[in-house]
């Protein structure tokens, strides 16, 4: 299965906004003519999920030591058919969302 971002980072605060809010607090803002958003609970915690998804490393490094000592050993199997398998699924994926 291919993962990318498909979706630019939201950004940290919003127009006008001097301090971060939480929950259901009021917004601080800079100037008197500018409009004010609350944005929910929901909102809030997937804010913090994207911020620690974007931090996370992309490769599990102890599980790259790993492999790469198998296969020094020699104890590295590769499953063809599982291979085979995942190579036909990500076509059959790439197909049914390319544009026509």
């Amino acid at each position: 299965m291919k993962i990318d971002r498909t979706t630019p980072p939201l950004p940290s605060a919003q127009i006008g906004e001097v301090t971060p809010r939480a929950g259901n607090a009021k917004p601080v803002v800079n100037n008197e003519p500018s409009t004010s958003v609350n944005l929910s609970e929901a909102s809030a915690n997937l804010r913090t999920i994207e911020t620690g998804v974007s931090s996370a490393p992309s490769v599990n490094a102890s599980k790259v030591a790993e492999i790469k000592q198998a296969i020094t050993e020699g104890r590295f199997q590769v499953n063809a058919g599982a291979v085979a398998d995942s190579l036909i699924n990500s076509v059959k994926e790439m197909l049914s969302t390319a544009p026509r």
